[in-house]
Formats: structure tokens, sequence, C-alpha cells
């Protein structure tokens, strides 16, 4: 019931935000801020040095108030550890079904990633709760539009090049959620510690999906 709960709580929130290689002393500060603006789900990539203490550390601080989980997860064996850290989700860059197997037999949400229609039906049928379109930028808006007629009944989140920009587009073109890591996490505001950027960022997000979604 828990990982049913955890989806609708994704799907609501729409946005997953992407924080790729933080610094272990901004990490808090910087998810402070993204949930202050409405993030539903943080996703910390396993290529950061100390990714999993910092999903245990973020699970610890915010409980149930976001999504925590962990992206950038290549197979099943990573996906374990992650999971033992407390990701309440597995995002990844490709779709492996080892992986995706693994992150149901634990309860969690299992996100991999896909390119093809025929990796799309795969993962889904493998057991994938929703599937990761990457890179979403490169294959463009319409290619979500066009997917929705023969494969509709799987969700899907682009993720990738999606920005302030694009997003309302992806979302009514049938994105359920969508994954943003450059656009939403400012560097330079990150560099120079002004994170209320970061929260202002994503209330801008959370209002155009929102928008789209009307």
């Amino acid at each position: 019931m828990k990982k049913w709960e955890n989806l609708i709580r994704l799907k609501e929130s729409g946005l997953i935000a992407v924080i790729r290689s933080p610094k272990q002393s901004q990490i808090q500060s910087i998810a402070e801020a993204l949930v202050e603006g409405g993030v539903g789900a943080l996703e910390i990539t396993l290529d950061t040095p100390g990714a999993l203490e910092m999903i245990k550390s973020l699970k610890e601080k915010f409980n149930d108030k976001v999504l925590v989980g962990a992206g950038t997860v290549l197979d099943a064996v990573s996906a374990k550890g992650a999971i033992d850290a407390g990701s309440d989700f597995i995002f990844s860059p490709t779709f492996d079904v080892n992986t995706i197997q693994l992150t149901n037999r634990y309860g969690r949400i299992s996100i991999p990633g896909v390119m093809t229609p025929t990796e799309i039906l795969q993962a889904y049928s493998a057991g994938a709760d929703l599937v990761k379109v990457f890179p979403g930028e490169s294959l463009g808006v319409n290619y979500l539009k066009d997917l929705q007629g023969p494969l509709g009944h799987i969700p899907m989140m682009p993720t990738g090049g999606v920005t302030l920009e694009n997003v309302e587009q992806f979302i009514k073109n049938g994105a359920i959620a969508v994954g943003v890591g450059g656009s939403l996490l400012d560097a330079n505001a990150i560099a120079e510690k002004r994170y209320d950027v970061l929260t202002q960022i994503a209330k801008a997000f959370i209002c155009k999906i929102q928008n789209a979604r009307v």
C-alpha cells in the first residue's frame, strides 16, 4: 500500500528533481529549498560521492514529507544498496529486467530508462511502474505525443532537457511527470548558496505543470 501511495504522490506533484553530484555540505539546504518549492521527489544520482549517505540522511530528515530516491542506477546490486539506504524509488537511464524485478520485490517504485516503443512496452511488461523516456530533449515533445496512440496506457516521464519553456508541452503531450536536472538546480545559485533561487524555479515548474493539466 505504501508504494502505491508514494506513486500517487509522485504523479500528483509531477516533478522529480535530478540532483547530480551535490556537495555533502549543501545537500540539506538544496533539498529544503526544493521541497519548499513544491518538488515531490528528490533523486540523488549514484555517481555522486557519498550518495547513499545523502539518501539516508534526507529520508531521516524529511520522512514522508517528500520522496527520496536513487538515480543513475545501472544494475540490481546498486538498486539493493539504494533501497537499503531508504530509497523510495529507483531511477535508471536504461532498461534492465533484474533491476526492475528487485525494485518491485522490495516494494519500491521502479522507473527504468527507455527510448523506443519496444523498450517502453518491454519495460512496462517487466513490471516498471512508469518509464523514463530519455533523452527527452533529443526525442522532442512531439515524440511523447506520438507514443500516446499505441502506448497511452503506459505512464511516461520524460527526462533530459526538460525546461520551463517546454515542460507544459511535455505534460500536455502525455507526460504524467517530468525529471528535471540542470534547468531546476541552477549551478550558479548553488555555488553562491542562494538557495531561494531553487525554490523560485521549482515553484515556476509546478505552476506550469498544474496549468498544463487544466
